[in-house]
């Protein structure tokens, strides 16, 4: 579970993935229809490198096909400046609760999600509402992402990401591990691989490239024209658990590293280390019962302000428009230019964070 994870997996599209309109349907979060979802796991072994098989394993790892799952999500970010010593700066750590639909006739997975993410005091773990940026010597209000609601599907072509309103060239996902057939298309094939009797190694990749929406009218929260994150998982899971029809939702530890940008609220636009690179050493969680993956002080906070983003809410709604931090902090804070145009004003369809920066600027 992370902040970008489902996200970007549902932003773009390539015959593959198809975005829900709103209302498509209405199924409940622990209902599954069986005209929707024809939920006929595979018998006998699986073959990963079928995409059918692939994407049925996708989704019962990532996600479950019975009731909604929450897993969390926790580590460390450094700054890196070129020939300097990376410095740790603040902890990560967050929430996904997701649920999915497996249609093995149509070679459709259906995910919706929703997702917070945090960033956390070193020495504590507490939740920081504002930071010291030992850069600028300056202290700032932190941003609390919160993404309410996606929804999408992925068939059996491998997606690439193309962020809303950009022209740039699309991220391929798995560029480098996946390649196209003799007709030129990306199966959905993640990497598995198996060691010993169960133990199953699973592996992600993606590398953005695109505009920043935190434009210059946002100041020092901009750190320039282009943002370039990625991300780099690695999941275990247990082969026993992905082919035992009667396991709906397969159990996984994931390590993941994160490279990008300043984030928009450590306020580096402008600063000589504008360009530092942050690097995240993190782990996902899924599987246990209940809240069992949350990490404690994510779990305690979310409990007091924002008890709802601890479940999965009825229907599948349209993809947010609240896809990536860079985004969704440039619909809940301001431009500092106060003539620039603000794109998340009294937005009627934006779900307001009920926390951090980004809920100073709304009623």
């Amino acid at each position: 579970m992370n902040s970008m994870f489902l996200n970007d997996l549902l932003i773009g599209r390539r015959q593959a993935l198809v975005l829900l309109a709103a209302g498509a349907a209405t199924l409940g979060s622990s209902a599954v229809p069986a005209a929707v979802a024809v939920q006929m796991p595979p018998k006998g072994k699986l073959d990963f490198r079928d995409p059918l098989d692939n994407l049925y394993t996708f989704g019962k790892v990532w996600a479950g096909y019975d009731t909604p799952v929450i897993g969390g999500f926790s580590g460390i970010q450094y700054a890196r400046i070129p020939g300097r010593r990376a410095v740790p700066v603040f902890g990560f750590a967050g929430t996904g609760v997701l649920f999915a639909e497996f249609d093995r006739a149509a070679g459709k997975l259906r995910l919706k999600s929703r997702e917070t993410a945090f960033f956390t005091d070193l020495r504590t773990g507490d939740i920081l509402e504002t930071w010291d940026n030992p850069f600028t010597n300056e202290t700032v209000p932190v941003y609390h992402f919160y993404n309410y609601m996606n929804s999408g599907e992925v068939g059996t072509e491998m997606p690439t990401f193309l962020m809303p309103g950009q022209s740039d060239s699309p991220t391929t996902m798995n560029d480098g591990t996946v390649f196209a057939d003799p007709d030129g298309r990306l199966p959905f094939t993640l990497p598995i691989e198996q060691f010993g009797p169960d133990d199953l190694m699973i592996q992600w990749d993606y590398a953005h490239r695109y505009n920043n929406p935190v434009s210059a009218a946002w100041g020092k929260y901009s750190t320039g024209p282009i943002i370039t994150p990625s991300e780099h998982f690695t999941f275990h899971t247990s082969r026993k658990q992905v082919e035992d029809p009667d396991v709906q939702s397969a159990r996984f530890i994931a390590g993941f590293s994160r490279m990008s940008d300043p984030w928009p609220w450590m306020r580096m636009g402008g600063h000589e280390y504008a360009g530092l690179t942050l690097f995240g050493r993190m782990h996902s969680r899924k599987g246990l019962p209940g809240t069992g993956d949350v990490s404690p002080k994510v779990l305690a906070y979310l409990e007091k302000h924002a008890p709802e983003y601890l479940t999965l809410p009825d229907g599948w709604e349209e993809l947010s428009p609240r896809l990536d931090t860079w985004t969704a902090f440039s619909r809940d804070v301001p431009p500092e230019d106060p003539a620039a145009a603000w794109p998340g004003k009294d937005d009627p369809k934006v779900t307001r964070p009920p926390t951090g920066l980004g809920a100073r600027f709304h009623s």
